[in-house]
């Protein structure tokens, strides 16, 4: 499969979890902290799930404009970071979806966040390497 690049930019961290990361088109400037209830700063499970969670919330859109449908949505993205007994690291997401003001089933919703899953890059990047559950909930 022949795929075409339609964006790129490039990440710079310094200092690892206590440093600070920026990119090469913002002047976005992220001061980076170890995960602690108390940190003055973002760790990189933070980022990748806000990041994950956004690409995966407008991949609802696009199914949903695709199949006629329409629902309001909520993307909710919890990512877990595992170390195992030989101080080896995983990540785990899961990924949950509140749907509301829709005519729409359960089902239906929930075979459109499947969808939505399929295409988005995220999923594919971590596909068979990270943990996923994807779930969604109607709420009336």
């Amino acid at each position: 499969m022949t795929m075409k690049t339609t964006y790129a930019t490039t990440a710079t961290a310094t200092e690892g979890r206590m440093g600070e990361a920026t990119l090469s088109d913002s002047k976005l400037v992220i001061n980076m902290q170890p995960p602690s209830p108390s940190a003055d700063g973002n760790n990189p499970e933070q980022l990748f799930a806000m990041a994950f969670g956004a690409c995966f919330d407008g991949d609802i859109d696009i199914v949903q404009k695709k199949n006629k449908v329409k629902f309001d949505h909520v993307t909710q993205t919890e990512v877990d970071l595992l170390v195992g007994e030989h101080n080896e690291h995983r990540l785990a997401v899961k990924i949950h979806v509140i749907a509301s003001n829709t005519d729409l089933s359960s089902e239906a919703v929930q075979s459109v966040v499947d969808e939505a899953f399929a295409m988005c890059a995220y999923a594919n990047t971590v596909r068979d390497n990270v943990v996923t559950a994807v779930t969604s909930e109607l709420k009336s």
